[in-house]
């Protein structure tokens, strides 16, 4: 093997970044408190040099590296865009709630970046190994981060609760893979799928039990009913800015795990596979959208709301056709928009010695700021899927997915339980024009949490007008 058959090129962006977390850590260790900005600063560089290392490598064809590992294809491209663009926000929002809680330190934004290389590599893993590497990069990160606030008891507990349940997913897919290395006699995920296609009698029965714990694996990480009962304890427990993080990004590397392992490796399964998504997909619009209705903690109530997107996205993949994978694909990166944007104006609302966690917290908002209730009202009308935001379209696109395949009852149900969401939603619109304000100070926050709170929500609207070119995008990745 010579350092050229490596390929290392294709894996450039992250390289990159890889050496940026590593440059951000030893910088910031020498680094007095007064200058913590600079380890802010240096990160954002990263993921805009990142960003734009992304766009210069993009390609048309499947290109593989670091024997056959890694890849790099459209899907991939088109991924890690969303997630450095996402992550960059996130980082824009958490610097003055960080600064304000004397949390302001490195390790943030280190274990931010380190998360970031993790959900690229499962972007772009061609190799159980390799996905598995990943999501545990991943996973270490933001086990530590929900711990961030060390003080905080809630966050402690958080953590303790995320990390025991992680691990024991993490464990269902490790033997689920080990059954599928057992059967194939391999890693990578092509030749399982050629294997899975072959298989026959005990081994096919095999390849189905390897199925069922991958699946459950697959439906921790994302957040799916019934393996949902970490997500509003963390939401809740996490620092606002660490909420922001998980909500967003993380559930992009989540659709790209279920495309990598559901849909190349055990595409030969996909009948199985179809049946236990839609179960999973029932329970998690209904349990999320019923139990949101009882939230007086707005964290937890977005909590709930995410467990009832991650139906719709498994709505698109459950349909098994292009149009459904590039449906699913549209919502995530539109729901992660969403999110992210949610989660600023929580950030927003919240001071020294104050968490703006509680519904009633936004009451008058309109009052004290009718341009950020106005975003706020935006936000809160695409996760209900009201026309003319992007979340309209979003709901629309996986709709006729399911309906493509015949299954027309799964839209039905889907939007019914669309229609219950919508109260809860409606229930912060309310809140923030109708209801008094009991603090009137005028809200204040940094020109650049001002212009990415701005971009974001006008983005929502701008993209519900015309959804044509992100759904294009989506489109030519499955085409």
């Amino acid at each position: 093997m010579t350092f050229e058959s490596l390929n290392i090129a294709v894996a450039l962006p992250e390289v990159f970044l890889l050496a940026m977390a590593c440059l951000v850590l030893v910088v910031d260790v020498y680094l007095p408190d007064e200058k913590r900005n600079f380890s802010y600063v240096l990160s954002q560089l990263a993921l805009i040099v990142t960003l734009m290392l992304v766009l210069a490598n993009q390609t048309n064809t499947r290109v593989q590296a670091f024997n056959d590992l890694f890849v790099q294809d459209a899907m991939a491209d088109a991924l890690k865009l969303f997630i450095l663009i996402i992550s960059f926000g996130v980082f824009v929002y958490s610097r003055e709630y960080l600064q304000a809680r004397n949390i302001f330190k490195g390790e943030f934004y280190v274990l931010g970046l380190f998360s970031i290389v993790g959900m690229m590599l499962m972007v772009s893993a061609n190799n159980m190994l390799m996905l598995y590497l990943g999501l545990e990069l991943l996973s270490l990160c933001l086990y530590a981060l929900v711990a961030f606030s060390r003080d905080n008891g809630d966050a402690s507990e958080a953590a303790m609760k995320y990390f025991v349940l992680g691990a024991i997913a993490s464990g269902m897919l490790l033997y689920g893979m080990s059954i599928l290395y057992g059967l194939s006699g391999s890693l990578q995920l092509s030749e399982i799928g050629a294997a899975v296609s072959q298989a026959q009698g005990a081994q096919s029965i095999g390849m189905i039990f390897a199925l069922v714990f991958i699946v459950v694996a697959l439906a921790f990480k994302l957040g799916a009913v019934p393996f949902h009962m970490w997500m509003p304890d963390v939401y809740h427990g996490s620092p606002t800015a660490v909420t922001a993080l998980i909500a967003t990004a993380p559930k992009l590397a989540g659709f790209a795990m279920f495309m990598r392992l559901l849909v190349e490796a055990l595409g030969g399964l996909q009948t199985d596979w179809q049946q236990m998504i839609i179960v999973l997909s029932v329970l998690s619009l209904a349990v999320g959208n019923i139990i949101a209705i009882a939230q007086s903690n707005i964290k937890r109530m977005l909590a709930y709301s995410t467990i009832s997107h991650v139906g719709f996205i498994l709505l698109g993949i459950l349909s098994g056709t292009a149009g459904g994978y590039s449906a699913a694909m549209f919502y995530t990166i539109t729901y992660a928009m969403m999110s992210l944007g949610g989660f600023g104006i929580i950030m927003l609302m919240a001071r020294q010695g104050f968490e703006a966690d509680n519904i009633t917290d936004l009451a008058g908002l309109n009052q004290r700021s009718p341009w950020y209730a106005f975003i706020m009202m935006i936000l809160m009308l695409s996760m209900a899927g009201v026309p003319p935001t992007v979340g309209f379209w979003a709901k629309l696109a996986v709709l006729n997915a399911v309906i493509d395949i015949d299954m027309v009852w799964m839209a039905v149900i889907a939007v019914f339980f669309s229609i219950i969401g919508l109260f809860y939603y409606l229930r912060i619109i309310r809140v923030m024009y109708f209801d008094d304000a009991v603090d009137t100070r005028p809200l204040q926050c940094g020109r650049d949490m001002q212009i990415a709170l701005s971009t974001n929500g006008l983005a929502i609207l701008a993209l519900g007008m015309d959804p044509a070119a992100l759904m294009s995008l989506c489109v030519s990745v499955f085409s």
